[in-house]
């Protein structure tokens, strides 16, 4: 069972740059402006996309509008390309960058600095990977994905799987959510589950929150008991993050009765509360 060594975030390294970063974000910040001052709002797909979205549901009218100028934020900053031949359309990268920018609704669109890329499948992809065994011997292995997120890189998506989320009720499974939710684990360094927590966060608190869920939900997929999370969240405790952020914003109510302590912590973290806008579970 995992210890609360897991859960520690990487000392962060004093800011030696803060007078060029000043200078830096406030060229960032009127450029977003000006995109958003700009942009031309009868022209993105973005009402259909969020009266679609099970995940969406309940924002109010406020939260709608800083949703969308996030949306055009990614769609201005990020590069969206599609791989075995699929063409990204303005509606699909609308869809991923709305769920996406979900996330961050109350973060601001900072955190998802740092990289790029968005590339999207059609289905399932299948990277191939070298893995060194306990014995020292290299194994190559294919194991089909339907999303990745790579330190410092792209995010990868299956749209498959991407558009089933139109199609079903929010049943927990969001593959745009987790995967978003490793890029803001990663800001810590790692995808170790316990991403960069705002000032008056405590870190020992996020860990007596989690640790004990990830092993009671270690314990229950053990012993074949369903609980609010994918058993998928027993990989590790960066792949409990995300699966518990997935949960958090598509079944919020489930979560909270499952892992109440955990739900409190990922309402501290992304500055919002399901619960309170969400009357379908």
């Amino acid at each position: 069972m995992p210890g609360c060594g897991w859960w520690k975030a990487p000392t962060s390294e004093p800011d030696t740059s803060r007078d060029r970063g000043l200078t830096v974000g406030w060229f960032k910040n009127r450029r977003r402006r000006r995109i958003l001052a700009t942009a031309p709002r009868d022209h993105l797909p973005f009402a259909e996309t969020v009266a679609r979205l099970p995940v969406l549901g309940g924002l109010d009218s406020e939260e709608t509008a800083r949703l969308f100028d996030l949306v055009v934020l990614f769609l201005n900053e990020k590069s969206f390309q599609g791989a075995r031949g699929i063409e990204v359309t303005p509606a699909m990268a609308v869809s991923i960058a709305a769920q996406a920018c979900l996330a961050v609704l109350n973060l601001g669109f900072d955190s998802y600095d740092g990289w790029s890329d968005i590339v999207v499948y059609p289905d399932e992809f299948v990277p191939e990977r070298e893995v060194r065994d306990e014995a020292g011997v290299v194994h190559v292995t294919r194991n089909p994905l339907v999303g990745e997120a790579w330190l410092g890189g792209p995010v990868i998506l299956s749209w498959n799987e991407v558009e089933a989320e139109r199609a079903a009720r929010a049943d927990g499974f969001n593959v745009v959510v987790h995967e978003f939710a490793h890029k803001l684990d990663m800001r810590s360094g790692h995808a170790n589950g316990c991403p960069p927590l705002h000032r008056g966060m405590s870190q020992a608190a996020w860990a007596r929150a989690f640790v004990p869920a990830y092993e009671d939900l270690c314990r229950r997929a053990d012993q074949g008991r369903y609980c609010a999370l994918d058993p998928y969240a027993t990989e590790s405790p960066g792949e409990f993050f995300a699966v518990a952020s997935e949960a958090f914003f598509e079944i919020p109510h489930r979560l909270k009765r499952c892992y109440s302590e955990v739900y409190e912590q990922l309402r501290q973290f992304y500055l919002q509360d399901p619960v309170l806008r969400r009357s379908d579970y």
